[in-house]
């Protein structure tokens, strides 16, 4: 295919996808196959058998029967991505750890994990599993989960960025870079509560007109920025006032290839590392979600996220 270019830095580091036999596995693979083709980065696939923890407790023949079932299911994912994707570079890993971890140390510090949003282990009713889930808070790294039917969907052209504020430039411009390797255009959509701000010391209820137009500018400022290092971006903005930040985002998703939205890591790993709005998008999401970690000034203010 032919791969568009970007502007600025491109996206770097190999994409690392998780496979445990589930469908939701397997079509995050492939999710995580075109992904690294647009980007002209290898793909890695990773099973993790969690034997490590377990050899006290099975028996050898057993931990053997689970690494040829291991390597059996790598070599079919593999044999499916060369057939779709032929001249990608794709490695096959076997890990005795558990899967958390082995997704983490495969990815490194330049890599971006794509896992499905439920495996093998999970109940029906658990709409993340417990590996996305924890590969999700804790990743140093881009995180995505592959939500609703990417295959059968048709593409909107659309990647949308969940911002707070002007802070977010930095991670924001991950979301450009998604959105300009898609030729798609990128809608920064923010969503603010104005009961929040009823009865604060910042402000009283007939200021209320006052804060939207103030989040109206920061996101003009922001969507400028971005134009400036994206000449050939489509950037819109839409700035949402409503109860439920979390209920109008999953519902943009309808009409988005991607929802990106930036993550709180709380200091030493003490406090909430998934608020509840991107809690939310994991598990009722339309289309995939990439978590993308905050650094420097994109940690001030306090995450709302």
């Amino acid at each position: 295919m032919n791969h568009p270019t970007t502007s600025g830095t491109t996206i770097t580091g190999p994409v690392i996808a998780g496979v445990d036999g589930s469908v939701q596995a397997r079509a995050a693979v492939l999710w995580a196959a075109a992904e690294a083709d647009r980007r002209r980065q290898p793909l890695r696939i990773v099973y993790a058998s969690g034997t490590d923890n377990r050899v006290l407790y099975s028996s050898a023949e057993a931990a053997e029967k689970v690494r040829d079932a291991g390597h059996d299911l790598l070599t079919e994912t593999g044999d499916l991505v060369a057939e779709r994707f032929p001249e990608l570079t794709v490695a096959k890993q076997f890990s005795g750890r558990e899967a958390v971890a082995a997704l983490r140390e495969a990815a490194g510090t330049d890599g971006t994990i794509v896992v499905g949003h439920r495996g093998v282990g999970g109940f029906a009713e658990l709409l993340l599993g417990s590996v996305g889930l924890g590969v999700a808070a804790h990743a140093k790294v881009p995180v995505v989960v592959v939500r609703g039917e990417p295959e059968e969907r048709p593409g909107t052209g659309v990647v949308i960025a969940a911002v707070r504020d002007e802070h977010d430039h930095g991670w924001v411009r991950h979301a450009a870079h998604e959105a300009e390797l898609r030729k798609a255009a990128l809608r920064l959509l923010t969503v603010w509560n104005p009961l929040s701000h009823v009865g604060t010391a910042r402000t009283l209820l007939d200021d209320i007109d006052g804060i939207a137009r103030q989040h109206v500018h920061e996101m003009s400022v922001l969507a400028d920025g971005l134009r400036a290092e994206f000449p050939e971006l489509t950037v819109t903005t839409e700035v949402e006032g409503g109860r439920s930040t979390a209920e109008l985002l999953v519902q943009a998703t309808h009409e988005a290839d991607l929802v990106v939205v930036g993550a709180h890591r709380p200091p030493l790993g003490i406090g909430r590392a998934i608020g509840h709005v991107t809690h939310a998008l994991l598990h009722h999401a339309h289309c995939p979600v990439e978590i993308v970690p905050r650094t420097g000034s994109d940690e001030e203010p306090q995450d709302q996220k």
